[in-house]
């Protein structure tokens, strides 16, 4: 009785042993990695004139893949089908100025942030906006809720009445839905170049991306009459910054390129990644 008794612990044990060792035993062997981005979110990502999605975070994909030691395969996909996309196994990682919020975590995983720009308006030089906001500041609401409650406050009594465009889906538009819709139109846009297109005729008052975006507009020759105008916004609804998305089921690829962003961040390269696209350091 004894001698089973302990037969049966001994094979429990070894069943245990055997589950806990499973995982590691079977995990995914990472050869290629499929990577999907809009390939129009310039500067993040953007397709250039031979069809060659570029940018920011098409530099620092190959980077870390390099480092976790994949092969990157780089796709284009439209913002709105990101996440049912990576579900669905249509690609391995989203790299598209994402923001890492609760809601999207959810859903999905995100590796480490690997930038953390601030959100800001666009506007007019000549509009009653900007004559109202004039050049602000870079605001952490996270870090400092009074300022940031009176930056809201501020954006608020200047876009009363006003239209503002922002993209479908992204953080951008819960800040807006969150604080602005009792105060102004809100109208939401398939991509940023839509948006951009009504700013410069003139049907909405205003836009809300983030810094490198917006700057990255202002930068095009039709753009010569636009600035910059009012606080620019860290925290709150737009997260602690932007990531890579992940299936919650690769953990183990996550962890990869989690190490390969701490390595990344160690020797500069992503710091000289951000200042090459982006004219300013958008490091967290």
């Amino acid at each position: 009785m004894g001698s089973r008794l302990w037969k049966s612990v001994a094979l429990g044990a070894s069943v245990a042993a055997a589950l806990a060792m499973a995982p590691a035993a079977f995990a995914k062997e990472w050869k290629t990695v499929v990577i999907g981005m809009e390939g129009g979110y310039d500067p993040w990502n953007l397709t250039d004139s031979s069809g060659k999605i570029v940018g920011f975070e098409v530099d620092l994909a190959n980077d870390l893949c390099k480092r976790a030691g994949v092969e990157c395969k780089i796709i284009a996909q439209d913002w709105d089908g990101m996440i049912p996309g990576l579900k669905a196994g249509k690609f391995d990682v989203i790299m598209d100025g994402m923001s890492i919020t609760e809601e999207r975590q959810k859903e999905i995983d995100f590796s480490k942030p690997y930038a953390a720009p601030p959100a800001a308006f666009m506007a007019a030089k000549d509009s009653d906006v900007a004559k109202a906001l004039g050049a602000g500041k870079v605001v952490n609401a996270a870090k400092d809720p009074k300022a940031g409650a009176a930056a809201v406050k501020a954006i608020q009594a200047a876009l009363k009445g006003k239209t503002i465009g922002v993209q479908s889906s992204t953080t951008h538009a819960n800040f807006a839905n969150k604080y602005l819709k009792d105060v102004a139109t809100i109208k939401e846009y398939k991509t940023t170049d839509d948006r951009d297109l009504d700013l410069k005729a003139g049907r909405i008052d205003v836009g809300l991306d983030d810094y490198p975006t917006i700057a990255s507009t202002l930068d095009k020759p039709d753009a010569k009459d636009f600035t910059i105008v009012g606080p620019e916004f860290i925290g709150d609804v737009f997260g602690v910054g932007e990531g890579m998305g992940l299936r919650k089921s690769d953990a183990d690829l996550t962890a990869k390129f989690n190490k390969a962003i701490a390595a990344a961040f160690a020797d500069g390269s992503i710091k000289k990644y951000s200042l090459k696209w982006f004219k300013i350091d958008t490091t967290p």
